[in-house]
C-alpha cells in the first residue's frame, strides 16, 4: 500500500447486527418446522490473547470472547427425536435421542448430538422416559477454519438451549464440561477445554484467566473500547497442513521435557528469574526439547505478567508493555515451538511495522489467525498494510475482523 492510499472501508468484516441474526434464525426455524421456536440461544467464538500451547502442561491462558457468535433457535417436542438444520447446509437431519452413538457421528451434527449425548444422564434424571425431543436450527457466524472456535460456539449455544428447554438446571461449569465431552468423546476432536470455557464463562469487557491445572477461572478487566483500542484479527486463510501430527509431536516434546526435569508437568518446574531458568534448561541436553520447554515456561510467565499489568492500572497506561508481551509470545512460538507458518509471520511482521502495539499468532498454529493490539482508529490502516504484505508475498488474501471482549453464552432476549 502506498503512503497515500486510502484503505477500503469494506476491508474489515463485521459480525451481523444482533437483531438481524435473531430474525434470520427465527425465520428459518419457522420455515423448517412450521412454528415459532421456544427460544433462541447464542454463544461466541474466542481468541486467546496470550498463553499458547501451555494448556496440556497445566499452564495459564487468557482468552476472550468475540462478537462473532453462533445462534440456535430451538423448541422442545414430544417426539423423542433430535431434529437439526443448519443455515449453512441443506436439509433436516434427525436421530432418536435414545440412539445417539459416537460410532455413527459425523459432520457438523456431531457437535450438536454430542452435547445432548453428554447431558443424557441429566436429561434422564429430569425427563425420565417421557420421550422429550428437540428441534434446532443453527446459524453460525464464527468463521470456519480460522482458529476462532466455531465448533465450541456451536456446542455451547446448544448446551444453553438444551439446559433451558429441558429444565436441566446445569451450572455454567457443568455446561463447559458437557461441551468438552461432546467434542472429545463424541465428535472425536482434540480440545483442552479453553475454547468451551471462554465461550460459556467470558464477560463483556473482560478477558478470562484460565488455570488449566484445575480449570479455575477469573474475569480480568480488558476495556479495549473505553481506551480507544481494539484487537485486529487476521484470518490468514492458510491451510492447516500436518497440524494433527505436529500438535502430537509438540505435546510429546513438552512431556519429555517435564520428565527430564523430574516434574509432573512443566508448570511444576519452578524458577525465580532468567538465570534460574537458564540453569533449569541446561539440564536438558537435547536442543529441540530444551527449546520446547523454554517456550512453555516463558509463556506461562508472560500470562502471569499480562494479568499483573492489567491489574496494576489498565490497558492504556501499560499498552507498550502489553504489546511487548504479545510480541515475545509470537517470537517464542516461531523460534522455540516452531508452530508458525509464513502467512502467520507475514501478518505479524506487517502489523508491527504498521504501528500495532504488539501482534502474535493465536490458536494452535500451522495456519489460522493472528491478533494485533491496535489503536481503534488505526485498525483499517494496519489491515491494509497486512493485505499489501500478502500481495507482495504472493499469498492468498486474508480476512480481517475487529474484536472487542464480549459476553459468553446465554439466552437471547
Amino acid at each position: 500500500m502506498s503512503a497515500h492510499a486510502t484503505p477500503r472501508p469494506d476491508l474489515l468484516s463485521a459480525a451481523p447486527e444482533r437483531a438481524d441474526a435473531l430474525a434470520r434464525v427465527r425465520t428459518l426455524f419457522e420455515e423448517t418446522f412450521g412454528s415459532a421456536p421456544d427460544g433462541v440461544f447464542s454463544a461466541p467464538g474466542r481468541v486467546n490473547i496470550i498463553g499458547e500451547h501451555v494448556d496440556y502442561q497445566d499452564g495459564l491462558c487468557l482468552p476472550m470472547a468475540i462478537s462473532h457468535r453462533c445462534f440456535v433457535a430451538a423448541a422442545r417436542t414430544s417426539t423423542g427425536l433430535l431434529r437439526m438444520r443448519s443455515a449453512q447446509a441443506e436439509g433436516v437431519l434427525e436421530v432418536p435421542i435414545a440412539e445417539l452413538d459416537p460410532a455413527r457421528a459425523g459432520g457438523w451434527t456431531a457437535y450438536v448430538e454430542g452435547v445432548v449425548w453428554a447431558l443424557a444422564a441429566r436429561i434422564a434424571e429430569t425427563e425420565g422416559t417421557s420421550g422429550a425431543g428437540l428441534d434446532l436450527v443453527v446459524d453460525g457466524y464464527v468463521p470456519l477454519g480460522a482458529g476462532l472456535s466455531s465448533s465450541a460456539s456451536l456446542e455451547c449455544a446448544v448446551a444453553e438451549a438444551v439446559t433451558a428447554l429441558l429444565d436441566l438446571g446445569t451450572t455454567p461449569l457443568e455446561r463447559v464440561r458437557a461441551c468438552i465431552t461432546a467434542e472429545t468423546d463424541y465428535a472425536g476432536a482434540s480440545t483442552g477445554g479453553l475454547d468451551q470455557s471462554a465461550s460459556v464463562l467470558c464477560q463483556a469487557g473482560h478477558a478470562l484467566l484460565l488455570d488449566c491445572r484445575d480449570f479455575s477461572t477469573r474475569p480480568v478487566p480488558w476495556d479495549l473500547a473505553g481506551q480507544g483500542l481494539a484487537l485486529l484479527i487476521t484470518d490468514t486463510r492458510a491451510e492447516h497442513s500436518h497440524v494433527d501430527g505436529e500438535y502430537v509431536a509438540r505435546r510429546r516434546d513438552s512431556e519429555t521435557a517435564a520428565r527430564l526435569l523430574g516434574v509432573p508437568t512443566l508448570r511444576d518446574a519452578e524458577h525465580a528469574g532468567p538465570e534460574q531458568l537458564a540453569d533449569l534448561l541446561a539440564r536438558i541436553d537435547d536442543a529441540t526439547i530444551r527449546r520446547r520447554a523454554r517456550h512453555v515456561l516463558t509463556e506461562i510467565e508472560r500470562v502471569r505478567e499480562f494479568d499483573r499489568v492489567l491489574a496494576s492500572g489498565g490497558v492504556r497506561e501499560n499498552v507498550a508493555r502489553l504489546g511487548e508481551l504479545l510480541n515475545a509470545s509470537h517470537d517464542s512460538l516461531r523460534e522455540d515451538y516452531e508452530v508458525t507458518v509464513p502467512q502467520l509471520d507475514v501478518a505479524v511482521d506487517a502489523a508491527r511495522a504498521a504501528g500495532a502495539h504488539g501482534a502474535r499468532m493465536t490458536g494452535g498454529g500451522f495456519g489460522g489467525s493472528t491478533i494485533a493490539l491496535v489503536e481503534a482508529d488505526a485498525a483499517l490502516d494496519v489491515a491494509a498494510a497486512i493485505e499489501a504484505a500478502f500481495v507482495e508475498q504472493g499469498l492468498a488474501a486474508p480476512v480481517f475482523f475487529l474484536a472487542l471482549p464480549s459476553a459468553g453464552a446465554g439466552p437471547e432476549v
